[in-house]
């Protein structure tokens, strides 16, 4: 009985650390893609004084 429990435990914390990466992977792209859109909206303002 405790095997399978066992068993239940590390299929659990091997999911949740797998999510976590492609959180992390994602989190990462996103924020890269904003910097580069961000760049190029900064880029193609001209010398607009505010």
């Amino acid at each position: 009985m405790n095997e399978k429990t066992y068993k239940t435990m590390g299929g659990a914390g091997a999911l949740n650390i797998a999510f976590g990466v492609i959180a992390i992977v994602a989190g990462i792209s996103m924020g890269v893609l904003l910097i580069i859109s961000g760049g190029k909206l900064l880029s193609g303002r001209k010398n607009i004084i505010i």
